[in-house]
């Protein structure tokens, strides 16, 4: 989109976006400016909705899932991890030992490709450009272990309630452990191209910056919280699937500007990659799906071989999952912070209600005051910082 412009009482007005490489999705930013400075900024946001929430309730329970690939499509398998956790909790389901620790292992997975595609766009927007295709290669890696696991790379719709779509194939563990055992030294290859040098400082360091007080009020969570200093992660505040019994530290920055939520980042990739080492050591044997067949499809053979699972298929594809009549909230944490899915059930087979807290959206609203006497170039820079995704903004 070409800039509109407009000379009002010394103030230039000009649209960053919604179709403008730098704004990471379709975000429109209206800026007024003087000079080189931003005056004052609105936001619109919209353009990415696709009705996930009100689609819900004319969707079972199973069929949401692809739904929720959809909302921050960086790290699709943490959404579809925090859906159906919302949904087992409405149900009192427990999940296999198995299945809890293959989930971990792909929702840090799925944290390091987000960090991965933050960073190395973010350096893009202010002229590094071979960082991003040393993250990009790791990504695409980790893609690779992705499409073995369920068949696609991006949107996986991986998970079930209940359990998983399937469980890992021959050679993963191994595969995954060489994949992991090469990330460090591309990481160390970054830090070496970017923490020190001179310009990547200067276009980051005091650049769209926030304080802790601050973005506690807005509503901050992840690692643009960590890095106002404010120590809080829900995987060691409050634990879900052995979170708690894992080595790992939560990195804490004080400074709140776009340098720091690098360097969180930065730290929080080793800091997965110390909870996949523990994870791949000890991964129970056993299902990865409850053998519950009023919540998970029963297995090929019992449909083909029993009327017993050719009904409970039958029910399952046609009806949905009935869950008893009650709502809850569950949370966890996902790269960009607390992902929430609040879920109401009136007891038929789809929701009732189903309500998503995406983290960008408490983040995205503290922009215009974080990019107060900025230049736009920094707000370039700070956007890009942020993460923001416009697939989990809009739903």
């Amino acid at each position: 989109m070409m800039p509109e412009v407009e000379i009002n009482n010394q103030l230039m007005r000009l649209n960053l976006g919604p179709s403008h490489p730098a704004t990471h999705g379709t975000l429109r930013i209206f800026v007024k400016l003087d000079g080189e400075f931003v005056e004052e900024m609105k936001l619109e946001i919209g353009y990415l909705h696709r009705c996930f929430e009100k689609m819900s309730e004319t969707h079972t329970w199973t069929q949401v899932i692809p739904f929720t690939d959809r909302l921050n499509y960086c790290s699709a398998l943490m959404n579809n991890v925090g859906y159906v956790m919302a949904v087992e909790k409405l149900l009192g389901v427990t999940i296999t030992k198995r299945c809890e620790r293959i989930r971990v292992l792909l929702c840090e997975l799925s944290r390091i490709v987000d960090h991965l595609v933050c960073i190395g766009t973010n350096a893009v927007d202010v002229g590094a450009l071979s960082c991003f295709w040393y993250f990009f290669r790791e990504r695409e890696n980790i893609y690779d272990l992705f499409e073995a696991a369920c068949g696609a790379r991006l949107t996986t719709s991986y998970t079930r309630i209940g359990g998983l779509m399937s469980d890992l194939p021959d050679g993963w563990i191994d595969w995954c452990k060489k994949i992991v055992k090469q990330l460090p030294r591309t990481l160390d290859d970054v830090d070496g191209l970017l923490t020190h040098n001179r310009i990547w400082i200067e276009r980051t360091k005091g650049v769209v910056k926030i304080s802790k007080e601050r973005a506690i009020d807005y509503g901050f969570t992840g690692p643009c919280l960590r890095a106002c200093g404010v120590d809080y992660d829900i995987r060691k505040v409050h634990p879900y699937y052995d979170y708690d019994k894992f080595d790992f530290k939560v990195p804490i920055e004080s400074e709140g500007d776009t340098y720091a939520r690098y360097l969180v980042r930065m730290a929080e990739m080793r800091e997965s990659l110390k909870i996949i080492d523990q994870a791949l050591e000890d991964i129970p044997d056993g299902e990865v799906n409850i053998s519950d067949w009023s919540i998970v499809l029963p297995p090929k053979e019992a449909v083909y071989n029993s009327i017993e699972g050719l009904m409970a298929h039958f029910k399952l594809i046609m009806q949905g999952i009935k869950t008893p009549v009650g709502e809850v909230y569950s949370y966890t944490e996902a790269a960009n912070g607390e992902l929430g899915f609040f879920v109401s059930s009136n007891g038929e087979g789809r929701p009732y209600r189903v309500r998503v807290r995406p983290p960008c959206f408490a983040i995205y609203q503290a922009f215009p005051e974080m990019c107060h006497r900025q230049t736009v170039s920094d707000v370039v820079a700070g956007l890009g910082s942020l993460n923001i995704v416009a697939g989990e903004l809009d739903r």
